[in-house]
């Protein structure tokens, strides 16, 4: 299956390398581009896309209020929105997870890098990349300190679902999480979906947090 993609970006380098870079691969196509934030809903709209590349930085209607639109859509094709930028910006970050963007992406990341985060957002997955999770976890740690906090909802996870709590904190998706563990990627699914539940996460992000906060992975380990 082909994965649809728009490019939202005032920039026409930027759309133009993007979109050479997506379209060169064999199981994504560019199938359109906007230049600012109410353009780029306007071609959602038209183009129901699978994914979204969304700048966070635009004129008139920026990023973020072009991915809240987007994303508040009660249409059953909602598109899953990657979030770009310069900068990683903590404000930034925290408002685009809470809106229910899929992942955050800095635009001088390796080719090979975006590829691979279009394809694991239209897979489904939360993507961050790591210098964003890095930033995560230093405000967590910050928030809480130095001692983790304790959870009795952590006593509820078996020890597999514990490892593989650990894996998404470390920010990897569950195609890596399969290989690092050597199961199907079905089953790291159902282990991400159960931990999700036990401990009441919503998200990859939240995952990242708790972990953090609770001990079950270390700053610099």
């Amino acid at each position: 299956m082909t994965i649809s993609v728009v490019i939202v970006d005032d920039q026409a380098m930027v759309r133009q390398g993007f979109g050479a870079l997506l379209d060169a691969q064999h199981d994504i196509s560019v199938v359109g581009e906007a230049a600012d934030g109410a353009r780029g809903v306007a071609e959602v709209a038209r183009l129901a896309p699978d994914v979204v590349l969304m700048d966070v930085r635009m004129p008139e209607v920026n990023g973020l209020e072009a991915a809240a639109t987007i994303l508040s859509s009660p249409s059953p094709t909602r598109p899953r929105v990657l979030m770009l930028t310069t900068f990683d910006v903590d404000d930034y970050v925290y408002e685009a997870l809470r809106l229910g963007a899929s992942g955050f992406m800095l635009k001088d990341a390796p080719a090979e890098e975006l590829v691979r985060a279009v394809r694991v957002v239209a897979a489904g997955d939360q993507l961050l990349a790591p210098s964003i999770t890095r930033r995560l976890i230093e405000e967590s740690t910050r928030r809480r300190g130095t001692v983790p906090r304790r959870s009795p909802r952590l006593e509820q996870l078996t020890a597999r679902e514990h490892e593989v709590l650990g894996l998404v904190a470390a920010g990897l998706s569950n195609a890596e999480i399969a290989g690092e563990l050597f199961l199907a990627e079905q089953t790291v699914k159902t282990h991400v979906s159960r931990v999700f539940a036990k401990l009441a996460l919503r998200d990859r992000a939240q995952a990242v947090v708790f972990a953090y906060e609770h001990g079950v992975v270390v700053p610099g380990r």
